[in-house]
């Protein structure tokens, strides 16, 4: 059984790519068995009876999007296919690439990318996936890649934006940042007061503002 993975619901006029609804009507013509379809914008009902038929055998191909990254368990899917993975973030990638294996057969996922459009570090973050199904190693190499983005901002990637340094030695200086926070705040743990020297350093990276680090949650 094969799960067959696309980045969008149906064919956008901006967007040169692969829709779960084009493909599955596509695939529907040229394949005799069932073909069936999973997306976000069914009915949940309606989305569980395609999971659920996909699970007893009744259709030999599911054409989804992504709400098939967690919570689906079916071990006699053997074949992944992703379309445009390169518009997929690592993790999903993994997430995905997850949905199959869990079953006696040898099984296989074939991430198809549009080669024009892919870029150096994005080829080399779909390397990263056939080189390793380690998570926690991907997880941090998708960091260095990709960048952390704001802590207590809307950036979801990219480097922070530093004040003092431009990021030529980033790395160490995060290190040693990361260990002076370690023992400011077990100094703090033991005093259950801010101190001065906390307080200068919120006050130098502009995180001392406490109503907008509870909005960030």
């Amino acid at each position: 059984q094969v799960f067959w993975v696309c980045p969008l619901v149906e064919e956008s006029e901006v967007l040169d790519v692969a829709a779960a609804e084009a493909r599955w009507a596509d695939l529907s013509q040229r394949l005799t068995t069932p073909v069936g379809l999973a997306h976000g914008r069914q009915e949940i009902s309606q989305r569980q009876a395609e999971l659920d038929r996909f699970r007893l055998g009744e259709t030999r191909l599911l054409v989804a999007t992504t709400v098939i990254e967690v919570g689906v368990d079916i071990p006699n899917a053997s074949v992944m296919v992703i379309e445009h993975a390169e518009r997929f973030g690592l993790a999903q990638l993994h997430q995905l690439r997850g949905r199959v294996g869990r079953g006696a057969a040898a099984s296989f996922c074939l991430l198809i990318y549009d080669d024009g459009a892919t870029g150096a570090t994005g080829k080399e973050r779909l390397a990263l996936l056939r080189e390793t199904e380690d998570g926690f190693i991907i997880a941090e190499r998708d960091f260095r890649l990709r960048g952390g983005g704001d802590l207590t901002g809307n950036r979801q990637s990219g480097l922070p934006l530093f004040r003092l340094t431009e990021g030529v030695d980033a790395e160490s200086l995060l290190n040693e940042a990361h260990r002076e926070t370690k023992a400011i705040t077990y100094k703090l743990s033991e005093s259950c007061k801010m101190g001065t020297e906390l307080q200068a350093l919120l006050r130098i990276f502009d995180r001392d503002d406490p109503n907008r680090i509870n909005r960030a949650g």
